[in-house]
């Protein structure tokens, strides 16, 4: 009963939501494996779209960005539209620092007629996530990724009461300094044991996309399981590597970027890149990988495929063999 229960929340969070407002793979890591040039044909799983941008920067032949969630689709999308009609400031507003006050009536009037039918359907509704709101404040609180970040961010403001600390070390101006914050300020004040037992639950991990077979591996080969898991990749990232640059975790833990630590298409010479023809090269496609390859005339050379075989490998594993 409780794998029928987890699967089905699984299923209903990805199937029903925006999951992914930004994305989480840092794709100057891709840059280094994929050496793209200008004959490259690139798939890539949508996720939220800022690696399909960031990609097209380095002006390959083209971009194919698909995903089996539209609502992934319709964000990238939102942003190709965002990035041909609006200016920097405005741009940056909306996506860097995730609210617009007046969005509704920018997407009214000079987005909505740029998007194709199933994104303008989705942001008809869903537009408001950018004017912001007091549950709400940033579109990086919006979707389930963005449940998961608001939920943290209570428990740093609410529970452990370590936003000083938190806005110290993403501030520091070495990471030596970064270290000494951490270790002495904020470790043993962050991880609760409540926090532990939150991590292992399925239903957590759901809401930020991580496949069970993912947290089963884990489990099976970390010592200490997921959590220990988590504890300690949190441990390198805020004593051992430079938070100066990590959009990642400033996002989420701010609800916003800033011009110095954000994603590639975010920045202003980048934005008037792709605003010139390089964001003409993405194009999205709401299908499955196999199906999309299927009907593709064409021949892809580079793949990014995230963790989608951990996604198939449970529910779908004949379409693996093919």
């Amino acid at each position: 009963m409780l794998e029928w229960i987890n699967t089905r929340w699984f299923r209903f969070v990805h199937g029903n939501n925006l999951v992914y407002n930004t994305c989480w793979e840092d794709p100057r890591l891709d840059h280094v494996a994929l050496e793209l040039s200008p004959e490259d044909r690139v798939l890539v799983i949508t996720s939220a779209g800022c690696n399909a941008l960031d990609y097209a920067l380095k002006a390959p032949s083209h971009v194919h960005a698909v995903d089996m969630n539209p609502r992934q689709n319709a964000l990238l999308e939102l942003k190709k539209a965002a990035i041909k009609k609006l200016d920097y400031e405005t741009f940056f507003q909306m996506f860097g620092e995730g609210r617009l006050p007046y969005a509704p009536r920018v997407y009214e009037s000079k987005l909505r007629d740029t998007l194709p039918p199933f994104a303008r359907k989705y942001w008809d509704r869903h537009i408001r996530f950018f004017a912001g709101g007091r549950l709400r404040p940033s579109f990086y609180f919006c979707g389930t990724s963005g449940l998961f970040a608001r939920t943290v961010n209570f428990y740093v403001d609410r529970i452990a009461s370590i936003r000083d600390e938190v806005m110290d070390i993403l501030n520091a101006p070495s990471l030596e300094v970064q270290r000494d914050i951490y270790n002495n300020k904020l470790r043993e004040k962050f991880w609760k044991p409540y926090l532990r037992w939150l991590l292992k639950r399925d239903a957590t991990l759901a809401i930020v996309g991580v496949p069970k077979p993912q947290r089963l591996q884990v489990e099976k080969d970390y010592e200490g399981g997921i959590a220990r898991f988590v504890e300690d990749c949190l441990d390198a990232v805020f004593a051992e590597l430079p938070l100066a640059d990590n959009y990642f975790w400033r996002v989420y833990m701010t609800g916003r970027y800033t011009r110095a630590c954000c994603p590639e298409y975010l920045k202003e010479e980048n934005f008037h890149r792709l605003k010139d023809g390089l964001a003409d090269k993405v194009t999205t496609h709401t299908d499955s990988i196999l199906d999309f390859l299927k009907g593709f005339d064409g021949k892809i050379t580079r793949y990014v495929l995230l963790d989608h075989m951990d996604w198939l490998s449970t529910n779908m594993y004949p379409i693996l063999e093919q």
